[in-house]
């Protein structure tokens, strides 16, 4: 007798036999709950509104319905992702882009603010299967009549609750007017604000609504929470870096002001801690998104809307320096750290006025928090804690048709490095970042700002916390 295969497998899905061997390759063994829960109705074509956070699988569970609908020999726009940042844009095109390797060549454009008019313009001209983008750029190319969306059959609104905090309520009902009325739209939000129902009732038909548990596995994730006053707050953040040591680390702060507050008092200590909040320009964003990524940043400082989407891996440990008001947010927050069975550590500072943020909590979570003294904070012996790795800058990038693999051969063939000691590179438009064994940083800057890449001469710093 033949076993059937287990309820949670992608093989109980009318997906094609390349799409199941794809996702094999990918490690994709089994769904997570909620693309269990999304994906049959979603494959039948059903509108959706499914409640999930970051992490969770969700990118994956509509990326393969609006695969399932794609007629790759068809050159026109058949789906379209709104997302609420360009961080998290980009990750869904890449994810996209992986999934679909299994089918003929799916083309896959992302647009969003930032970035010149122009190349997007011309991408869409040689022709698009999928575009991904943010509401307020998706808006511009529609005016201008960049973007004919009469082929679309899937609009997939990602983070939606993000995107009505960012006042992007009257651009989704824009965008959404334009596409086709007989198209499938699927919404996902971590959160459940008024607004989601006002949007879905603007413009989608008797959509099918999916809930999952807003918990993360209690053994994956240790919740310790510290009792302070509010003039001990920073100062307790860095007992908690010096006593627990995490190698990456976000701490969540409620407001751009405590974001730069907390900076500086970690800088001070000799700790390698960079701000991420909305008003930073694009280019200085991406710089501390790649240092923080590669492991050349120890501490990631955020507030809510900047680290939306974020997704790092190997996250030690997340720092909630002040509560948030809104419980389902705090899950959000800790559900960046212990992923894909990994543990990890969420500490929480509280002072006596957040208590009651701190009962709403508990209820979410259906069971008490664990509190400890800050006493017991003590001190790692030795060096303060530094990041293992340092971020090189090369001038140069896609534009100047540089690749990873050219920086590699550099660096381990004229500078004479061994592959380990070189970690993550990223290429961007113009720039290329590096990281490298923090013990040969300087030199390793020196020698490829002498020596070639690609068989030119390029220019070579050294990122550093601005101090």
């Amino acid at each position: 007798m033949s076993s059937s295969p287990a309820a949670d497998s992608f093989s109980t899905l009318p997906l094609t036999p390349q799409m199941l061997a794809n996702l094999t390759r990918l490690g994709y063994t089994q769904m997570t709950p909620i693309q269990a829960a999304a994906l049959p109705p979603a494959l039948l074509g059903k509108d959706l509104i499914a409640q999930a956070m970051t992490g969770s699988g969700k990118t994956a569970a509509f990326a393969l319905a609006l695969l399932a609908n794609l007629n790759p020999r068809r050159f026109a726009v058949q789906a379209m992702v709104l997302c609420p940042t360009r961080e998290l844009a980009d990750q869904v095109t890449t994810e996209i882009r992986r999934l679909a390797r299994a089918e003929e060549n799916i083309k896959v454009v992302t647009l969003c603010g930032g970035v010149a008019l122009r190349g997007q313009i011309a991408s869409l001209e040689h022709g698009a299967h999928i575009v991904v983008g943010t509401p307020g750029r998706l808006m511009d190319h529609l005016e201008r009549g960049n973007l004919d969306l009469s082929a679309l059959n899937t609009l997939v609104l990602d983070e939606a609750d993000r995107m009505l905090d960012m006042g992007f309520f009257e651009d989704i009902v824009k965008v959404a007017r334009q596409c086709p009325k007989e198209r499938q739209t699927l919404l996902f939000s971590a959160t459940y604000p008024d607004g989601i129902a006002k949007l879905s009732a603007q413009f989608m038909k008797s959509p099918q609504q999916i809930t999952v548990q807003a918990q993360h596995a209690g053994s994956t994730i240790r919740q310790r929470w510290y009792e302070v006053k509010e003039s001990e707050r920073l100062h307790t953040v860095c007992l908690m870096l010096d006593h627990f040591r995490p190698i990456s680390t976000i701490a969540f702060c409620n407001t751009k002001q405590q974001c730069r507050d907390l900076v500086e008092v970690l800088q001070g200590q000799g700790f390698s801690a960079l701000a991420l909040f909305g008003e930073l320009e694009q280019r200085e964003r991406d710089q501390v998104l790649v240092q923080f990524a590669n492991r050349s940043c120890s501490v990631l400082v955020a507030t809510d809307v900047a680290a939306r989407g974020l997704d790092i891996a190997q996250l030690e440990a997340v720092i909630n320096v002040d509560v948030t008001p809104d419980s389902e947010i705090h899950i959000h927050r800790i559900g960046r750290t212990g992923r894909a069975g990994a543990e990890g550590l969420a500490l929480n500072l509280a002072s006596m006025d957040e208590m009651g943020c701190v009962g709403k909590i508990e209820v979410l979570q259906s069971r008490a928090s664990e509190w400890h003294p800050v006493a017991e904070l003590t001190p790692g012996e030795g060096k303060p804690l530094q990041p293992p790795m340092a971020t090189l800058q090369i001038v140069g990038g896609r534009k100047e048709k540089i690749r990873a693999g050219d920086v590699l051969g550099a660096l381990t063939g004229d500078c004479g490095y061994a592959k380990e000691q070189v970690g993550k590179i990223n290429v961007n438009e113009f720039s290329t970042y590096v990281a490298v064994e923090r013990s040969i940083a300087a030199e390793a800057a020196r020698k490829l700002a002498s020596g070639r890449v690609k068989g030119k001469t390029v220019k070579v710093r050294l990122l550093e916390d601005e101090r």
